[in-house]
């Protein structure tokens, strides 16, 4: 297979980077978002200059949380902005991260952002056959969406780890290594550090 081909089969999993999880007053914020924007940028550069189909996956809920989760849904009351609520400023991407033509964004309302979605059948759809992930945050969304991912058969799943964060460096690491024992589990999970390695 050619380089060509391979990255014409991934797609860049860009997780969950709005607003309110970045930005200082952001509702959700994850205090390493704001970090690890311009390591995103840059694999977002990198996978367009490649031919990688760029996947937003974000966060939407309605403005009243009838779709967030029930732990959640306290967030969201009359009057009251609640987290990523559709067509707020905090459901928007960060500063710095553009939707362009070609790329895809896809609106999820759980963790993963396979669970209750049609990312699946969208990707298999693309030929698309092995995944790289960016985003936040390690423990919740982006774990979840690796696990689903490594069940789903996508090989490899790669995670960019200094384009992925969490609350604190140890949460991080600690989902990064939780990920990497699953992964050596199902014998596809890759973890690197840069695209390079793809």
């Amino acid at each position: 297979m050619s380089m060509a081909d391979k990255w014409n089969q991934t797609a860049l999993l860009v997780i969950d980077m709005q607003n309110d999880f970045i930005l200082e007053d952001g509702l959700m914020k994850v205090n390493g978002g704001k970090a690890i924007v311009p390591n995103v940028i840059k694999a977002v550069d990198i996978a367009r200059q490649r031919g990688i189909l760029v996947v937003w996956v974000v966060r939407e809920h309605d403005p009243q949380g009838r779709d967030a989760e029930l732990f959640r849904r306290h967030l969201y009351s009359p009057g009251n902005v609640g987290p990523t609520s559709k067509g707020s400023v905090g459901a928007e991407l960060v500063d710095g991260l553009v939707i362009k033509e070609g790329d895809y964004k896809l609106v999820k309302t759980r963790f993963s952002a396979f669970f209750a979605t049609h990312l699946h059948s969208f990707l298999r759809t693309e030929g698309i056959k092995s995944l790289v992930i960016s985003g936040v945050q390690t423990p919740n969304c982006v774990r979840q969406t690796v696990f689903d991912a490594v069940a789903l058969d996508y090989q490899p799943v790669t995670v960019i780890v200094d384009a992925t964060a969490a609350a604190t460096p140890d949460i991080h690491d600690g989902s990064r290594k939780e990920e990497n024992r699953k992964g050596k589990e199902e014998e596809n999970l890759e973890s690197e550090s840069t695209l390079r390695h793809t």
